[in-house]
């Protein structure tokens, strides 16, 4: 593949990828705060503890073998049917096993009305399942157009429906029904637009090899999930519900941006770096541009976020939110290097070692579990602090076995970063001055996002930083197209 022929395809993958997350988040936020301006914190709660258990039936689902084809150069039809009947026939065992849990779920949150919810919501795993090889197929193809349709009418359908179920007092079962009819949305759209077909096919040879790369895969993404989700686990079991359902808008903000920015990432360069995983050059060149160009775009925003958390929650979301506010500021911060964090794990899986991306997840193990054990006793505040803590440190070690191959590690890339921190501050001062002198809340928020924006862009400018540059004739080549 030539330079000109690749930097075209990383181009057109990065825009459509992120026409696809911004749109879905911007879409996703919209109806997130029609609905919290409806519902209750205590309905969001109720939601947050239902959460682990999906998200691990669909790592089961999944199970890496989606990845294993991307990562695989010489897939056959009969892998994509393997997969496809793997990924069907787990979410059937796994929807079983929700279903006959559900009683045990609900005595454990003593929460009875669980019981229903989880055997509802649970067929969003079947929903899921049937259309995962179809977006791998767009995957491989770089095709993220049409990966950006299916799930632009995801949110749209699952949104609207959400939104009239809560203006008719459906209560908390108005993010189920968001949540199901989206997922039939997707599913049916990457049907239509992806040129495969499933055939009832299923090889063990295919299937052992696949797994034998998903497997780590698979054991990453459970244990990354436990994680994720345990302070849900421990926030529902010990504290309010109300409680949860603070920390889950929380969370739900913060990843607005940086999950934005890191699924934008991942999505895009993954297929690219694969191909390349045998140009060390070429490779360590995209990877250290993803690394800058992700600290460009997110040191900002979660600094703005932080400094704007009241007006944006007040205005939003209205006062009965208000103290989400804290938990806002902080929960940001622990998603700073989360994108960067992601592109340094992705370049293991790029280059074929999920082995290595397995281990370096599980070495994190003993400081999340600490800082749980230190931070869970002393309430919600202090548990996304502790998680600010653990990111940071999880950083160092994700950037240690690539700057070890490639000699482009933790301390190079936080070189790299220091400009846009510096570019930061300077913005950072600037909106702290507008919050001080401006009482009114809106006003507020206009003003912070409007001059707090051009005021990074223009550091960026006189710091003659590259990113500023490679963004805009990025966005000049693809506005010509």
């Amino acid at each position: 593949m030539q330079n000109s022929s690749l930097k075209t395809i990383v181009a057109k993958g990065i825009f459509w990828s992120a026409v696809d997350k911004f749109a879905v988040q911007i879409g996703q936020f919209v109806v997130s705060i029609v609905l919290a301006r409806i519902l209750l914190p205590e309905d969001f709660g109720l939601i947050g503890m239902l959460a682990i258990f999906m998200a691990l039936s669909q790592t089961f689902i999944e199970s890496g073998l989606g990845v294993g084809l991307i990562q695989r150069q010489d897939r056959t039809d009969v892998d994509f049917s393997t997969v496809f009947v793997f990924n069907l026939a787990v979410s059937v065992f796994f929807y079983l096993l929700l279903f006959f849990s559900a009683p045990l779920i609900a005595v454990f949150f003593n929460q009875p009305q669980l019981i229903n919810l989880v055997r509802v919501l649970g067929l969003s795993l079947f929903l899921n399942a049937a259309a995962i090889v179809q977006k791998t197929k767009l995957t491989i193809a770089v095709d993220f157009k049409s990966i950006a349709k299916s799930n632009v009418l995801s949110v749209f359908a699952g949104g609207l429906c959400g939104v009239v179920a809560a203006l008719n007092n459906y209560g908390v079962w108005s993010l189920v029904i968001q949540s199901l009819v989206g997922a039939f949305a997707s599913s049916v759209c990457l049907w239509f637009l992806s040129s495969w077909s499933p055939s009832v096919l299923f090889s063990k040879k295919s299937f052992k090899s696949l797994f034998g790369y998903g497997s780590k895969l698979l054991m990453a993404g459970l244990y990354a999930q436990l994680l994720n989700n345990v302070y849900n686990i421990c926030l529902g079991k010990f504290y309010p519900t109300a409680s949860l359902g603070y920390y889950t808008r929380a969370k739900s903000f913060a990843d607005l941006s940086a999950g934005t920015i890191v699924s934008v990432i991942q999505q895009a360069t993954f297929p690219v770096l694969t191909t390349v995983q045998n140009d060390r050059e070429r490779l360590v060149s995209i990877y250290s541009r993803m690394i800058r160009m992700s600290a460009f775009l997110i040191i900002p925003l979660m600094t703005l976020i932080a400094l704007l958390a009241k007006p944006i929650v007040i205005v939003l979301l209205t006062e009965k939110w208000i103290s989400l506010i804290p938990l806002l500021q902080w929960m940001v911060f622990a998603r700073v290097f989360l994108p960067m964090s992601a592109v340094n794990m992705n370049l293991l899986n790029a280059i074929g070692r999920s082995d290595l991306y397995l281990k370096v997840d599980i070495s994190k193990l003993p400081l999340t579990l600490l800082a749980l054990v230190i931070t869970i006793p002393l309430g919600v505040k202090a548990i996304i602090i502790g998680h600010v803590i653990t990111s940071a440190i999880s950083f160092l070690i994700n950037a240690y076995l690539p700057g070890k191959f490639y000699g482009y590690g933790a301390m190079k890339q936080l070189k790299d970063m220091v400009p846009f921190f510096g570019a930061a501050i300077g913005m950072a001062i600037l909106v702290y001055a507008i919050t001080c002198f401006v009482d009114n809340l809106i006003v507020q928020l206009l003003l912070g996002c409007m001059f707090g924006g051009t005021t990074y862009l223009l550091l960026c400018h006189l710091l003659k930083l590259e990113e500023l540059k490679e963004l805009w004739i990025l966005f000049l080549k693809l506005k010509r197209k």
